[in-house]
């Protein structure tokens, strides 16, 4: 029997589920061509993390998270149409290989959407440095 009354953090497994998820999806990222190039100085496993903590909040379950919020953390990174859509692609992907159902995906990748207004800019010149000798991150994607 579906319970409604638990919180989509409860659904899908809690943190164990976040966890597997993470390792799964940022080990994609890392090694996609285009992607990973906006990782190559940020260790995976702090990443990892701090997508965990962030989503168990967003997906109701307790607040671990004490990072930045998602406008700040990728201000200085032109993150395009583009490139959220295939990070979400991705994402279905290692939801997918961790054996989540469908419904539950959709409602993780919906709740993973709201993040869209906050990081997708309308071009580079959007951007804004944190601090003056940051860099912009920009890559064009090859073909």
């Amino acid at each position: 029997m579906y319970v409604t009354d638990k919180t989509l953090f409860d659904r899908v497994g809690g943190r164990p589920t976040l966890v597997r998820v993470h390792s799964i999806f940022y080990t994609k990222c890392y090694a996609h061509p285009w992607l990973g190039k906006y990782f190559a100085h940020k260790p995976q496993e702090v990443l990892e993390a701090q997508q965990t903590d962030f989503m168990q909040y967003l997906m109701g379950g307790p607040n671990l998270y004490a990072g930045k919020t998602p406008k700040s953390a990728h201000q200085h990174i032109n993150v395009t149409d583009e490139l959220f859509n295939l990070r979400h692609e991705l994402l279905h992907e290692a939801l997918t290989e961790a054996g989540l159902d469908e419904a539950l995906i959709d409602e993780w990748i919906k709740t993973d959407a709201r993040m869209y207004g906050a990081v997708v800019k309308k071009s580079i010149n959007d951007c804004v440095k944190t601090y003056h000798s940051q860099e912009i991150l920009d890559f064009k994607r090859q073909a």
